[in-house]
């Protein structure tokens, strides 16, 4: 492929995207970056990235059934996160540490276990009870995504700095998902999450109190 196939090809993509998608992206990268700053703003900004992705998941031409509730997750945590990284205690904002062994016990712990749930979701319940159900061709990754990435925000909202390793695996996986269901600027934007990501975890690490690190 020439690089002007290639540049018409990348601008036929662009004005496929939905504007929608547009949105969520940019709110979505403002998102991580404010993360990255240690910026309490990150959490408006993912609760209007989350509303729209849980609406894009949900299509007929998409289906990442798991994605979707992981997005209805993410708005709630999103609140959670909120009222937690304002909230005072004894006079000081609460404070980037390390997960102990008993957060690395159940980091582990729901990752699999929430894949093993939605993966059976998925699969099994939801055609069970939800008429005209189609299952998603991809439920094992789909269920995978989801799990890993709700662990990240939970350990996100309780200023872990952990929580940028398990997004990162979320985000390693979900990348070739999303160029397979035909929305590489998403696929652009989840890698460009990863790269973030790093940057995200070392900056995290140098504001650890010395006796945490």
């Amino acid at each position: 492929m020439s690089w002007q196939e290639g540049f018409s090809l990348f601008i036929a993509q662009v004005r496929a995207t939905p504007t929608l998608e547009w949105i969520a992206i940019i709110a979505a990268t403002a998102e991580v970056l404010l993360a990255k700053a240690n910026k309490v703003l990150l959490y408006p900004a993912g609760i209007i990235s989350t509303l729209i992705y849980t609406y894009i998941f949900l299509q007929p031409n998409t289906k990442l059934y798991a994605d979707a509730i992981l997005n209805v997750y993410y708005f709630v945590m999103s609140i959670y996160g909120w009222v937690l990284w304002t909230k005072r205690n004894s006079g000081q904002p609460l404070a980037i540490s390390k997960a102990n062994s008993k957060d690395v016990f159940l980091i582990i712990l729901l990752s699999l276990g929430g894949w093993a749930i939605l993966y059976f979701m998925l699969t099994w319940l939801f055609p069970a009870v939800i008429p005209g159900y189609t299952p998603s061709d991809i439920a094992l990754w789909d269920a995978f995504i989801s799990s890993t990435a709700w662990v990240g925000m939970w350990l996100l909202a309780r200023r872990k700095i952990e929580n940028w390793i398990v997004l990162n695996i979320s985000n390693l996986v979900a990348i070739p998902i999303y160029m397979n269901k035909g929305m590489p600027f998403t696929a652009a934007l989840t890698l460009f999450l990863f790269i973030v990501a790093i940057f995200g975890y070392f900056e995290w690490k140098k504001q650890i109190q010395p006796s945490l690190a």
